[in-house]
């Protein structure tokens, strides 16, 4: 573990992996530092801001244990997908089965929000089973909103109209990030997420 000054109002606590993240995040949030203002984790970091001394906040940032990390915790969100995306054939390919078994293992999971980033709203899902997916090696100018993909070890949602490089399997009617609506964003670290099918058109 590493702890680097991210300005003068928070500290960045670098961790080994993934699985570290979440184990220290939990811990964080049940047991959050003195005048704390936000925890934000992300894949191998966790930034925490902070309205008191830097100093007091590392020594504590230091003896944190991190928590076994249980995905069973958070509260539950079903999200209704089509299957049909444009990369669907080309994962079953990628991992040697057939379209039915994509699906079959996607909806089969309990997925759990790692961390958010890259789009308001964009959540990274990590899931139990071995997924390794590929990105794309040349990234869509246009992905729509709603489409659901693969990268590495993650699934996410567009939360809107963007770039991106994810293989595509689906897509839903969910709307993920909506500011109209308070939460605005469905997906916040820890909830979980079942991906329903909903049938082909």
């Amino acid at each position: 573990m590493r702890i680097l000054p991210a300005g003068d109002q928070a500290l960045l606590v670098e961790l080994d992996d993934l699985d570290h993240v979440l184990g220290y995040y939990a811990a964080l949030l049940a047991d959050p530092p003195p005048n704390t203002v936000d925890i934000v984790p992300a894949a191998r970091t966790v930034l925490v801001t902070t309205t008191g001394g830097l100093d007091a906040l590392s020594r504590h940032l230091l003896a944190v244990e991190p928590t076994t990390s249980d995905r069973s915790v958070g509260d539950l969100l079903e999200v209704p997908v089509v299957y049909d995306g444009e990369d669907l054939q080309d994962v079953a390919e990628l991992l040697g089965c057939d379209v039915a078994e994509i699906i079959e293992r996607h909806t089969g999971e309990e997925w759990t929000v790692a961390f958010c980033g890259f789009a308001p709203g964009f959540g990274y899902l990590t899931g139990t089973a071995d997924w390794n997916i590929p990105r794309r090696s040349s990234p869509r100018t246009k992905v729509p909103v709603g489409a659901v993909g693969l990268a590495g070890e993650f699934s996410g949602v567009y939360p809107r109209e963007s770039p991106g490089g994810w293989q595509l399997i689906g897509r839903t009617d969910l709307k993920i990030f909506d500011q109209q609506r308070d939460p605005a964003a469905l997906f916040h670290p820890g909830r979980r997420v079942r991906f329903v099918d909903a049938g082909r058109p």
